[in-house]
């Protein structure tokens, strides 16, 4: 279709997304954008923030990402991010991000607890090298 596009989210291990599209929204390093299908083509850099994606049938999406890229060609719109979270709505979307950094800070928790056990061993095995050392 004219009126359309193909989007393509990709994320490192995984497509999250691909549908048809009348409009993609959101901010990249130069300031804001916004997608038709009729748009030229063109590369953008994108910042974290909200995208928003208007489907074919008229329905909403709304998607929280991290850094990365747009590239638009032709009839296609592939967008490649580190990290997205999808939500139908604004409201769903920020309660979405608000657990993940609960769960990201948790697991980050979790890791320096584990790097200050692993260099706490760390040390006493090289304080108990030192000593069998000096009684040789």
């Amino acid at each position: 279709m004219a009126n359309t596009f193909e989007l393509t989210l990709l994320l490192p291990d995984r497509v999250l997304l691909s549908v048809q599209a009348t409009k993609v929204g959101g901010d990249a390093v130069n300031g804001s954008f916004v997608v038709l299908p009729r748009h030229i083509d063109f590369v953008t850099v994108l910042i974290p923030g909200i995208l928003s994606v208007q489907k074919d049938t008229a329905e909403q999406i709304y998607l929280a990402i991290d850094q990365g890229i747009l590239v638009k060609r032709g009839a296609s719109v592939w967008i490649s991010v580190l990290q997205a979270i999808q939500g139908d709505n604004l409201e769903q979307l920020d309660q979405t991000v608000e657990q993940e950094f609960r769960q990201l800070d948790e697991r980050q928790k979790q890791t320096r607890t584990a790097l200050i056990q692993l260099e706490a061993n760390f040390m006493r095995g090289m304080t108990n090298f030192g000593k069998a050392y000096r009684d040789v």
